[in-house]
């Protein structure tokens, strides 16, 4: 006969173990000796190494007492299906890894794959970070909205960044982003940018430049960008005049008024006129 510890020992587990498994009523309760102290015979041993093998095979301790009892082939079963579930166990696991070394990368956080590939392109051509992460922003609640649409728009995306003018866009965005609203960089931008997206619509269909988008949800992206960029709000409002209107979603207004020196120039003007002591 054997103590605790000495069964502990034979069988390679610890005594808190032998006492959880008798809570749970894995190993039955041996008989006390006159001193009051359990004692164990040899199959307890047996007993207890199966136990301690079938849970560090994973099984569930609550299914350990029926697979001890069970014949071959209930044994077999059980087994089975254990196994199918370990390895779906691994499988979520696996793919819960893979998140985690995407969210490693910052971008991929909350975005799909396909977007943070062309955030990484635009960096590639020299696209100032501010301006990567207001595009970036502006894609996780769209993402989140319309997953099924991400395919369709970042195509589209990738497809129009191939375009010279869109990439020198994002160039001179980047320059402007250091300068006040009123600045001949910033009016140059919506002078290029306004000829630009009239020869692209000339030639494409209407929803090429934004269109599909929910207007509140368009709504909603601009804010963010204003918000994080506050300059984009006055190269909007530049657009405005040049026959364009919004950010998200670009659309056509009427026809601007007669050509005529407009309000920004003239400013423009008259400020590198008294710089240069003219005026």
């Amino acid at each position: 006969m054997m103590t605790i510890g000495e069964l502990a020992s034979y069988a390679g587990v610890t005594v808190r173990a032998i006492r959880h498994y008798h809570a749970k009523g894995l190993l039955p309760e041996p008989e006390r000796d006159h001193s009051g102290y359990r004692r164990y015979d040899a199959a307890a041993v047996v007993e207890l190494i199966k136990i301690r093998t079938l849970a560090a095979a994973g099984v569930p301790l609550a299914r350990v007492r029926d697979l001890l009892r069970a014949d071959p082939q209930e044994f077999a079963t059980a087994i089975s299906e254990i196994d199918q579930r370990l390895c779906a166990e691994i499988e979520e696991r696996r793919r819960h890894r893979e998140r985690i070394a995407h969210l490693a990368a910052g971008d991929s956080l909350a975005l799909p794959t396909a977007v943070v590939d062309f955030l990484d392109h635009l960096r590639s051509l020299g696209v100032d970070e501010r301006i990567v992460e207001v595009e970036r922003d502006g894609w996780i609640p769209l993402a989140a909205h319309a997953p099924d649409r991400i395919p369709e728009l970042i195509a589209r995306k990738r497809e129009q960044i191939t375009h010279p003018q869109l990439i020198d866009f994002y160039r001179t965005l980047s320059h402007a982003i250091n300068q006040t609203d009123d600045t001949a960089t910033l009016i140059a931008l919506a002078d290029k940018t306004a000829a630009y997206l009239t020869q692209l619509a000339d030639g494409q269909a209407e929803d090429y430049l934004g269109g599909g988008i929910e207007p509140a949800l368009a709504t909603l992206l601009d804010a963010l960008a204003f918000d994080t960029w506050p300059s984009a709000r006055h190269l909007v409002d530049l657009l405005h005049t040049r026959g364009w209107t919004g950010w998200t979603k670009l659309e056509r207004v009427a026809a601007p008024a007669p050509e005529q020196p407009r309000r920004e120039v003239v400013t423009e003007i008259s400020r590198s006129a008294t710089q240069d002591g003219v005026a």
